[in-house]
């Protein structure tokens, strides 16, 4: 449509529209593929399962198949565990008056929530993990990873605090402690809710891992650290 000055108006682009779309549907074939490689696995053994029987269950050709994963174990592994948003990132930093220990916990549960898992697949995909050898050597691998980003985020909350290593020599020791301590109560709350009923809250089972960390260590992770000093 022209106006007097002979100006043409188009009506407002859907390419956002279209973007979203493609998104939810990558994300819808992406989460089929990793169902069939488990939902395979489990049925016929890692060893016996192939590509072609992966893309048969998930109803797609090899080809698809090759744009989302460069291997079979990419499939079976799945994609990799949500890291968490800036947002969530500089919130943590900043701190919320709780301790580093339970904070790193509680963010990255907020990630892997926001990613909306299906947590039948998660059991499922565990159980392969532990008992596949060379699965479980690419997962620890993976989440080497993902402990070393988390570190770096640590260090960047010590360093808000004034903590550094030139005031405290070893600090990189003691941001994969905490980031190892974190692993360890999200692997036990993981665990538990797979064990438990669907009703479950997981929220309520992950803060009754981090209060065991309090009964075991004498010290509240909700409130803030001692050995963590806070800006004013």
């Amino acid at each position: 449509m022209s106006n007097g000055a002979g100006t043409t108006h188009t009506a407002p682009s859907d390419a956002g529209q279209d973007d979203g779309l493609r998104a939810r549907k990558r994300a819808a074939t992406q989460a089929a593929l990793e169902a069939a490689a488990i939902g395979q696995a489990s049925e016929h053994g890692y060893h016996h399962v192939t590509v072609e029987m992966i893309c048969e269950a998930a109803q797609v050709s090899p080809r698809t198949f090759f744009n989302y994963f460069s291997t079979k174990d990419a499939a079976f592994l799945g994609a990799s565990a949500p890291i968490p948003t800036e947002e969530a990132v500089e919130t943590f930093v900043a701190g919320a008056g709780g301790s580093v220990l339970a904070e790193l916990v509680l963010m990255i549960e907020s990630a892997i929530d926001a990613s909306e898992p299906d947590r039948e697949l998660l059991r499922a995909r565990r159980t392969l993990i532990e008992n596949t050898p060379e699965l479980f050597t690419s997962e620890i691998t993976r989440l080497a990873e993902l402990e070393d980003r988390l570190a770096e985020i640590v260090l960047l909350r010590f360093a808000t605090r004034g903590r550094t290593a030139a005031t405290t020599p070893d600090i990189l020791d003691e941001a994969h402690m905490v980031v190892g301590l974190a692993v360890s109560v999200l692997r036990f709350a993981m665990r538990k809710a797979s064990e438990s009923d669907d009703s479950a809250d997981p929220r309520a089972i992950l803060r009754h891992a981090i209060g065991l960390v309090e009964r075991i260590t004498g010290v509240n992770p909700f409130t803030t650290d001692a050995r963590e000093p806070r800006s004013d």
